[in-house]
């Protein structure tokens, strides 16, 4: 199916996003639950900026439609986000997505714990996944992240500089920050493999492991089309 423009730019409106996995400071609960210690780690929650690089091309671009989830989750903001090379958008409703597939205690304190990602149905994060392939080229995706991942043999700070999650800032190479203005790339030419979607460290690294570790990734099943 094909969809205008026009159309993806009204499905993308309409998506209405919960707090991302460590909440947004965009509001004062949320500043004070989660603001204090934004500081010092990686990914911080924050604002990311407000545009992506442009789409060399986003007229009368395919969207798949058949989007299955186990838990009745609409994907089709995300695919119009990413097909309209909205990266900015595809990786808050990603993360927001995470939130609701996850279980009714993450959605009601709109961020997820390590320890729930098991219940992120294989099916949903199938989809998730086949959708950044699908705009990205090949380049982004949790999959992409995993293959980094097992390159880096598990060592997080190696991962990191992998997929650009860090930057020199004089003779220091530190993580890249995500609060505030964010210094990450949402440009599918110019970021290095692996670098979206993003997902915060906010409480540690366990979150990040649990997602590359998911039951979906031990076989091929996730890439077939429904």
């Amino acid at each position: 199916m094909k969809l205008s423009i026009a159309t993806i730019a009204a499905v993308i409106a309409t998506a209405t996003p919960a707090c991302a996995f460590a909440p947004q400071c965009n509001s004062p609960a949320a500043f004070s639950r989660s603001c204090s210690a934004v500081f010092s780690t990686m990914a911080d929650s924050g604002v990311p900026p407000t545009e992506s690089a442009p789409p060399s091309s986003v007229d009368d671009l395919p969207i798949p439609t058949n989007l299955p989830s186990d838990v009745g989750f609409d994907y089709v903001p995300l695919s119009g986000a990413l097909a309209a090379g909205d990266l900015v958008q595809a990786d808050q409703i990603t993360r927001d997505a995470l939130i609701v597939i996850s279980g009714a205690k993450a959605k009601g304190r709109e961020f997820v714990y390590w320890t729930e990602v098991k219940n992120i149905p294989n099916t949903d994060l199938a989809t998730i996944e086949r959708l950044w392939l699908q705009f990205s080229g090949g380049k982004f995706g949790y999959s992409v992240q995993k293959k980094k991942w097992r390159q880096s043999k598990g060592n997080f700070e190696l991962w990191c500089k992998k997929i650009g999650w860090t930057t020199q800032d004089g003779d220091v190479e530190r993580k890249k920050r995500w609060f505030g203005t964010s210094e990450f790339i949402y440009d599918v030419k110019k970021a290095p493999e692996g670098h979206l979607p993003l997902t915060s460290a906010l409480r540690g690294t366990t979150l990040i492991k649990a997602l590359l570790e998911h039951p979906v990734w031990e076989n091929e099943d996730w890439r077939k089309q429904p």
